[in-house]
């Protein structure tokens, strides 16, 4: 049987990554970050896609070669099509469509979102793997997203609850970013917390029907607060910065958790994953574990490198549509905003 080879394009934002899956198992993961956004506290839409079209040939050439792929063997290319920044996609979205109409190939689309949901299928050969039965829920957490969705089968999935403004990334990024930590706060955020009280403070946790999540009320609690603050100790951030980021840190935890817990009562399924660059986040994590520590839920979390941006997510994704003979139009365009 001839082998099946997929080649996975990802450029949604300021990641320009590629990875090669061969009859479902991942060869290579090669993702080439930039740097330059940090003096800006935030990413920069022009420098991003500059960035990547100065990525996008080495990351793909790295990519095949650490498979010991040569390009000839590819079965079809699959691109993250969106949702993500437009500059960042169209590089990363034309350049798999040269190769795949170069190559004679077909061109597969992916979801950034649906990608991130399926992260959990990534496997390497010859390493422990335990995937998610379907149906399972899924609490997508990102800079971009937070979601609560009920994953029926690898293209069939149900958004049961969303933000109806800020994802907890962004609510972390910008708190972080007015303390003046720097940018990306999350891990910045995460690393304080670790040494300090999360009874510390307590900010706003919004009241938000349903399963959705609101977080741009917990962003101006905290901001006013350290403003009332700073009136009386002009020092009190670096005094007081590892207290602050651990009582933040929990309650975006407590946010997402609580309407989590919702939908798993309510749905009925306990199988439980979590996926996006939040998943990385240490007390997130701790609170999934505490929950199958009680025996209340069966969860999946992914390795941390296949948290962030990643292109192995956007193969994977590509091989089942593969299998399927779930292909794309080279006229298909980008688009920067979408649900699942």
């Amino acid at each position: 049987m001839k082998d099946i080879i997929i080649l996975g394009i990802e450029s949604s934002c300021d990641d320009t990554s590629a990875a090669v899956i061969k009859n479902g198992y991942l060869l290579s993961n090669v993702t080439a970050g930039q740097a330059v956004h940090e003096a800006y506290g935030g990413v920069v839409p022009e420098l991003a896609s500059r960035a990547h079209q100065q990525n996008i040939v080495p990351v793909v050439d790295q990519a095949l070669r650490q498979a010991g792929v040569d390009k000839e063997a590819i079965s079809a290319v699959a691109v993250t099509l969106g949702p993500g920044l437009m500059g960042s996609l169209l590089v990363g979205v034309s350049f798999a469509k040269g190769l795949a109409a170069a190559l004679g190939v077909p061109l597969i689309e992916a979801n950034h979102l649906q990608g991130h949901i399926l992260a959990h299928f990534i496997e390497v050969e010859g390493e422990a793997h335990t995937a998610p039965p379907y149906p399972y829920l899924c609490l997508m957490v990102s800079g971009g997203n937070s979601q609560i969705v009920k994953v029926n089968a690898y293209n069939q999935m149900e958004m049961l609850g969303q933000t109806i403004d800020d994802a907890a990334g962004e609510a972390m990024d910008k708190c972080s970013k007015v303390m003046g930590f720097g940018y990306p706060g999350g891990p910045i955020i995460d690393k304080l917390a670790r040494q300090g009280n999360a009874q510390a403070f307590s900010f706003s946790k919004p009241d938000v029907k349903g399963l959705d999540y609101s977080f741009s009320g917990l962003k101006t609690s905290f901001l006013y607060f350290l403003r009332d603050q700073i009136k009386t100790d002009p020092d009190f951030i670096a005094h007081h910065k590892e207290d602050l980021a651990a009582s933040l840190e929990k309650t975006i935890v407590d946010i997402l958790m609580k309407k989590l817990k919702q939908a798993v009562k309510e749905t009925g399924i306990n199988h439980v994953a979590l996926a996006g660059g939040v998943s990385a986040n240490t007390a997130l994590r701790a609170a999934f574990k505490a929950q199958e520590a009680a025996g209340n839920w069966h969860i999946y979390i992914p390795k941390f490198g296949y948290t962030t941006d990643n292109a192995a997510m956007i193969a994977i994704t590509g091989y089942y549509k593969y299998m399927d003979g779930d292909f794309c139009g080279l006229e298909k365009p980008a688009y920067s905003r979408t649900t699942l």
